[in-house]
């Protein structure tokens, strides 16, 4: 198993993101000189974090990206079915960061292309379109949130990456054996790096709103099951989840995630 760093925030993020990261050997262990980086933040809603990715949290992980010599760093994502991602983004001043000294190039997967993937060994979710964006970076690094989930139970790493997909296709996904076709989806993403934000969390409900607690953590592992499996068992040390008493393993997106050789 990848190892999973755990680090307790400190005033200055940037610093402790830099030190989670360092424990794994640093960005430069993940990104080479004058590669695009594309990063994955969880733009699903404009409601506050759990339930969205900070804004501040993507900034550190932006200007840390680009010091170790990245050339480009691109943020995109495509919000939940019935908002409108552009104004999801608005909200959250995600555009902000465009004033950056060295700025991300922003993007509306919803605006762009979609192009098509079939996903090899899939019994549930054989085809699917995703974000030309998967194809256009050398690197890509995930940042989830930490929250469970009404229908997928859990929401971590694996769950992220629904916000690729196509919008109208996640109706399928939602319909019957979501966490099924979230475990196949991943057959066709490829991290080199997840950042894990769990300063706060949703331990029970989910996505948007829940009940909050504040584990005050970073989370970086090069293995979306390992992070995913420890965001689980923070999740359970709090009274009053919707988890209590389900070995993360055997949690169906985690389980079958494994039997696909999911890892980075």
């Amino acid at each position: 198993m990848a190892k999973v760093v755990k680090v307790k925030v400190e005033k200055n993020l940037k610093k402790t993101i830099a030190r989670a990261v360092d424990s794994l050997g640093g960005f430069s262990s993940f990104i080479n000189k004058g590669e695009v980086v594309l990063l994955k933040p969880n733009l699903n809603t404009a409601d506050p974090p759990p339930a969205s990715t900070d804004v501040n949290f993507l900034r550190a992980v932006t200007e840390l990206v680009y010091e170790c010599g990245a050339k480009i760093v691109m943020i995109g994502d495509s919000s939940t079915m019935s908002l409108n991602t552009r104004k999801v983004m608005e909200k959250l001043n995600v555009f902000e960061l465009e004033k950056m000294g060295t700025p991300p190039r922003i993007y509306v997967f919803d605006e762009r292309k979609w192009i098509n993937k079939t996903i090899p060994g899939a019994r549930y979710l054989k085809k699917v379109s995703v974000s030309e964006f998967l194809d256009r970076a050398d690197k890509l690094i995930l940042l989830p949130n930490l929250k469970t989930h009404f229908a997928a139970k859990f929401t971590g790493s694996l769950k992220l990456s629904v916000g690729f997909m196509k919008p109208f296709q996640r109706v399928g996904l939602h319909f019957r054996n979501t966490q099924e076709k979230i475990a196949e989806l991943n057959k066709v993403i490829h991290p080199a790096l997840v950042i894990m934000d769990a300063r706060k969390c949703f331990i029970n409900k989910g996505p948007a709103e829940g009940e909050v607690r504040e584990p005050g953590l970073i989370l970086v592992s090069k293995d979306r099951l390992a992070i995913d499996v420890e965001g689980i068992k923070i999740i359970q040390s709090f009274k009053g989840n919707s988890l209590e008493g389900i070995d993360p393993w055997s949690l169906t997106q985690i389980r079958m995630a494994k039997d696909l050789a999911i890892e980075c």
